[in-house]
């Protein structure tokens, strides 16, 4: 579902990162948001690992669940930036059509970070940890996904990331913790 939106999303990229830009988040609203990038960061999902696995009584077997979804998330999204150029909002043309956000080439001298926005590696990661923590903590379900939520939000304020380029991480954070909770499950690993 959080990859047809994507495809959806495409459509409005340009008008929401504009909106964003011109308006901006209220206040307090704006300083959460901003404070959720934390929730796609590795070195905080690592800390939020070992929390875990040090409260959970399955012990370090709730390390590689959680470790993989997270990590192998924001992996599989930074491999897929190797091959799609993207500029991000900030220097995109915003008057253009959101195919124009999308280059075969960079131009010379420029790569890296710089047309490196489709997916969100740190939409990919929070979506992803979100998933497997909900999968070993059901109870928290809402609480995690809120978490993935407004890091995903934080990646649009910060006009790093059109829209669909965090609901596209957000869709493969979903789909590397499903594929692992399969896996986890079959091999009796952590979650039973």
């Amino acid at each position: 579902m959080l990859a047809v939106l994507a495809a959806a999303a495409l459509a409005a990229d340009i008008a929401i990162a504009q909106w964003v830009k011109k308006h901006g988040l209220p206040g307090e609203l704006k300083r959460l948001v901003r404070l959720s990038e934390t929730f796609g960061w590795g070195g905080t999902v690592a800390l939020i690992i070992v929390t875990a696995a040090v409260l959970d009584p399955r012990g370090w077997r709730v390390i590689p669940p959680l470790a993989v979804s997270a990590f192998g998330a924001g992996g599989l999204a930074d491999g897929i930036k190797l091959f799609v150029s993207r500029w991000p909002p900030s220097p995109a043309n915003k008057s253009e059509h959101f195919s124009k956000t999308f280059i075969h080439a960079p131009p010379q001298g420029v790569g890296g970070y710089a047309v490196q926005s489709f997916p969100s590696s740190h939409a990919a990661t929070a979506a992803g940890l979100a998933a497997a923590l909900a999968m070993l903590y059901p109870r928290g379900r809402w609480l995690f996904a809120t978490f993935a939520v407004l890091a995903g939000l934080q990646r649009i304020e910060a006009q790093a990331h059109f829209a669909s380029d965090v609901l596209a991480g957000a869709a493969i954070g979903c789909i590397v913790a499903a594929a692992c909770q399969r896996f986890c499950c079959r091999s009796n690993c952590a979650v039973s």
